[in-house]
């Protein structure tokens, strides 16, 4: 195994961002060409509230994306610079992938939330599986 091999799924969480990012300014676009206002005349706030599900959950997932993901981006590193990367490392960070991805697809489009909380819940429980086997790797 490579050290390089933990870049894979570090790439694929960059561009599931990218990807949501997208989708929200499509929505968000789509959705301010329908009013009958214009959008200077839009605040943020007046925004977020007439907005329908399907224009800001995107835009709350794309948050989401910068809150657990930015500890697995650090560990990813860390896990790099310290030249620990193996298999194991690599296939836990790869089901992080799997379910922020299937996360961030249900939060953007039927939002299904106990299918949405229990893909949270399995892709955050892979972030603090590498959490603690680092940490003991490197306090041991």
């Amino acid at each position: 195994m490579t050290q390089d091999a933990i870049f894979g799924p570090f790439f694929a969480t960059v561009f599931l961002t990218l990807l949501v990012w997208v989708y929200m300014y499509i929505r968000r676009i789509s959705f301010i060409t329908s009013l009958k206002t214009r959008p200077q005349d839009l605040d943020p706030g007046t925004l977020a509230q007439i907005s329908p599900p399907n224009v800001s959950n995107p835009s709350d997932n794309l948050k989401n994306l910068f809150e657990i993901p930015v500890l697995f981006y650090a560990l990813v590193l860390y896990l790099f610079i310290t030249k620990q990367v193996d298999a194991v490392y690599v296939n836990a960070a790869w089901l992080f992938v799997i379910f922020r991805t299937l996360h961030s697809a249900v939060h953007c489009t039927f939002n299904l939330i106990m299918l949405r909380f229990y893909l949270y819940l399995f892709a955050t429980l892979a972030v603090w599986f590498i959490a603690i086997r680092a940490a003991l790797v490197h306090f041991s």
